[in-house]
């Protein structure tokens, strides 16, 4: 409506401009004298500015003659388009100047213009494969969903953008959150062109959060075996949705199966920790500890990692705490000065009541690279020793506000995870899980003076021995592994301590 409001405005405004020059020149005194022979011409101002538009107007309209006079001799001579492309020269010299318009439009962020634009081109081209991608785009831009739909869906009658209208409209449903939707476009955008990347990445992630893992080795596949993805990538990726998928046929009960594919997971990425893990329990259902204990091994030698070391020890359960410090010998070696070893072998020694050598074996790692649960065991190592509660405390006071250590950390979106999963539970990233230590300024607690004065304090505020610290009481809410090693250590004596890092 404002449109045509102001086309109705500028028609009048021209109009009345034309009225006044036509005035100006009437009022204008001389003119114009063309002698032709014996002849003799006599312009006013008016008569010689009409005369002038008449020429220019006669001139283009013999430009134009020309032009179609030659088209009919090509004609003659054989050419069977030549007058249809005389014709057509001006609308498509037209179009493209409205389709580039449209696309500058589009580019500087103006929807409405673009689409205007794309309108035009598309009335002067009758190209819709050009025009209807610069409307839907700017549609999407405006916020207008519905006519970016419409549009994408024009898209999918001509093989020459179908994919680009699947595309389109699989983006569309994952804004929306119709994943199941989604998934089905992104099968069909992934077959029409198996080698665009960011198709298959979008179809990989929603198969993994379909559980469906086999479709997704299917996928993973096709993406390698087109050169979208390196192969070493996709081995690794491999590895994880086979260990997912060993990991499901485990949960329907299908043991030997399973055992396979975590051994085929294993194998194809000997440094992913739970296809590690997950490898052993199944070398130790065939009763083969032996290729458990290589396979823990040899991934510890790779990624030291807590889940490593308890599943080595599940090999021999029943071990006296002394024959497991010797059977664990590899794993000291592999790396003696990485803090997982100096942790684990002070755990070991706490399990057998060897509260000097745990100390002796964390170190300085409390000092230089203090974590809750670096803290917790010294703790536990010095009240095992009979050092007084208040230095105990103190310790403790420490390992409240202390960084957690290493952790699954996302390293797309920096989510923390307690657990290692193949997607993001944050941003649905696939595979982006490393063990590290996350951003401290995400993870640090205040109140370090607070607790450091509740703990160590006297009788009076400090808690007894058998009293339990809760977040409430404190201000800050303690980690449960350091609420339960504070609990323990100041309930229990050294033996008692020691009997319950063996049960653990």
């Amino acid at each position: 409506m404002l449109w045509s409001l102001f086309k109705i405005v500028l028609f009048v405004v021209l109009i009345g401009a034309a009225t006044m020059g036509a005035v100006y020149l009437l009022e204008t005194d001389g003119g114009i004298r063309i002698d032709v022979g014996a002849q003799e011409f006599n312009l006013g101002a008016l008569q010689a500015a009409i005369a002038l538009i008449v020429l220019v107007v006669v001139l283009y309209l013999f430009l134009k003659l020309a032009s179609l006079i030659v088209a009919i001799v090509r004609f003659l001579n054989g050419d069977e388009t030549a007058i249809s492309r005389a014709f057509d020269r001006n609308r498509e010299r037209k179009g493209y100047e409205a389709l580039a318009e449209g696309m500058m439009a589009l580019a500087s962020g103006e929807e409405r213009v673009a689409i205007t634009k794309a309108t035009k081109a598309e009335r002067y081209l009758r190209r819709p494969e050009l025009t209807n991608l610069i409307t839907a785009q700017a549609a999407e831009m405006a916020g207008d969903r519905r006519k970016a739909t419409e549009v994408y869906k024009r898209l999918l009658a001509d093989e020459r953008t179908r994919f680009v209208g699947v595309r389109g409209l699989m983006k569309q449903k994952l804004e929306e959150g119709d994943t199941g939707t989604a998934l089905k476009l992104a099968e069909k955008a992934f077959q029409l062109k198996p080698q665009h990347a960011e198709t298959g990445d979008v179809l990989l992630a929603l198969q993994a959060t379909q559980n469906d893992w086999h479709g997704a080795r299917e996928t993973l596949g096709k993406k390698v075996k087109t050169g979208a993805l390196p192969k070493d990538v996709g081995k690794r990726r491999d590895a994880v949705l086979a260990l997912q998928e060993a990991k499901g046929i485990f949960e329907d009960g299908n043991s030997i199966r399973a055992r396979e594919a975590a051994i085929e997971a294993n194998k194809k990425s000997p440094d992913l920790i739970p296809g590690a893990v997950l490898a052993s329990k199944s070398y130790l259902g065939q009763d083969n500890p032996r290729y458990a204990a290589r396979v823990l091994t040899k991934t510890w030698k790779v990624n030291p990692h807590p889940d490593i070391a308890e599943a080595f020890a599940e090999i021999e359960p029943n071990e006296t705490p002394e024959a497991r410090i010797k059977r664990f010998a590899p794993f000291f070696k592999a790396h003696p000065d990485h803090p997982e070893t100096k942790m684990l072998k002070a755990e070991l020694h706490l399990a057998a009541e060897d509260f000097v050598e745990a100390k002796k074996a964390l170190g300085d790692l409390p000092d230089v690279h203090p974590t809750q649960r670096n803290l917790s065991l010294l703790a536990a190592a010095e009240r095992g020793m009979g050092t007084a509660d208040a230095e105990v405390r103190a310790i403790l006071a420490r390992a409240v506000v202390a960084p957690r250590g290493f952790q699954w950390v996302c390293d797309k979106c920096h989510q923390v995870h307690g657990d290692w999963t193949p997607v993001c539970v944050n941003c649905g990233a696939f595979d982006t899980l490393s063990w590290k230590e996350p951003d401290e300024k995400a993870v640090k607690m205040p109140g370090g003076a607070k607790m450091d004065a509740l703990l160590v304090g006297g009788p009076e505020i400090g808690p007894e021995p058998g009293d339990v610290l809760h977040a409430g009481e404190s201000g800050i809410d303690m980690q449960p592994e350091t609420q339960a090693a504070a609990v323990e250590v100041l309930d229990q004596d050294p033996k008692e301590s020691a009997e319950a890092k063996r049960a653990s």
